[in-house]
């Protein structure tokens, strides 16, 4: 009956600055549950947290990956359980924490990977539709996936369907039984204008930050595929490949990410049981008290 917590919400919510808190003071040590923070040099366009910023707090599965390579839910998952179980034994609370809804469910509830059964009759649909079609499907379904892939690359876009639609099937299986049998999800939440200007913000102060010198040395390495589709680096590969200017592709990032978050309080509130907290961004000491008073009589001994 070892806990563990996830705090998930969109992006720009508070997450990071809660976890911290959490963790000094309940004993934790924080694993990422962002799938772009996996990998090495995508640091101010993933809002990654600092060495210097980590209060002496642990964090996991942080840069684990060179931007060239690729990570699987089913690879997360086998990690994070290894990592929990190592974390328990030192009796440390593991925080899991992040806006990649599938890579935090298949950790924390039954999830199979392998030998799950297709939906033949989806299957059959999703092959008459078009690329953007089916890009669209994977945006509704999974927000994370769709933000990190092309929508031309159909044969990923088909595969990721699959995973989703089975996800799907075995969801009300996979409530009723979880992984881990004492776990807390907390969310945060905020009025959605008010998260929208937050977001515009922070994509302004990323581009202050060197934003776009980071994208200029991963464009020069070469580098391609999953890791730059995120949101920030592949509307700055466009600019810098001269498809569009750089004004234009920051109103697209600004555009991207609030439209991402969107689409990720509609996955959470559909596929999670999540405790929703609001997330008074001006006064935020009055949120992180709310929390705590709910963790303080779920870890009461």
């Amino acid at each position: 009956m070892k806990p563990v917590l996830a705090i998930v919400g969109p992006t720009a919510v508070g997450k990071t600055q809660l976890s911290l808190y959490l963790a000094h003071r309940y004993h934790g040590e924080i694993i990422s549950a962002d799938a772009m923070q996996f990998y090495r040099g995508l640091d101010i366009g993933t809002a990654k947290i600092g060495p210097d910023e980590r209060e002496g707090i642990p964090h996991h599965l942080i840069d684990i990956l060179d931007p060239d390579e690729s990570f699987s839910a089913a690879q997360y998952q086998e990690v994070v359980r290894q990592k929990i179980s190592l974390l328990h034994d030192r009796d440390v609370l593991p925080i899991l924490v992040g806006g990649s809804g599938l890579y935090i469910r298949s950790v924390l509830s039954d999830y199979r990977f392998e030998g799950d059964p297709r939906d033949d009759e989806k299957s059959a649909r999703f092959a008459a539709l078009s690329n953007e079609e089916l890009y669209k499907e994977l945006q509704s379904a999974d927000p994370e996936a769709a933000a990190i892939n092309h929508p031309n690359n159909r044969k990923r876009i088909l595969r990721l369907l699959e995973l989703v639609q089975t996800a799907g099937k075995e969801r009300s299986k996979a409530a009723q039984n979880p992984y881990y049998d004492n776990v807390v999800l907390i969310g945060l939440e905020a009025p959605r204008m008010e998260l929208y200007a937050r977001i515009e913000r922070r994509v302004e102060a990323m581009m202050e930050a060197g934003l776009l010198d980071e994208v200029k040395a991963l464009h020069a390495r070469g580098i391609r595929g999953q890791s730059v589709m995120a949101i920030g680096y592949k509307e700055l590969y466009a600019y810098l490949e001269g498809t569009t200017s750089l004004a234009e592709a920051l109103g697209q990032i600004k555009q991207a990410s609030r439209r991402y978050a969107k689409r990720q309080m509609t996955w959470f509130k559909n596929q999670m049981n999540v405790e929703w907290f609001p997330s008074d961004l001006a006064h935020f000491e009055t949120t992180m008290e709310a929390v705590c008073r709910r963790l303080d009589l779920w870890l009461k001994p």
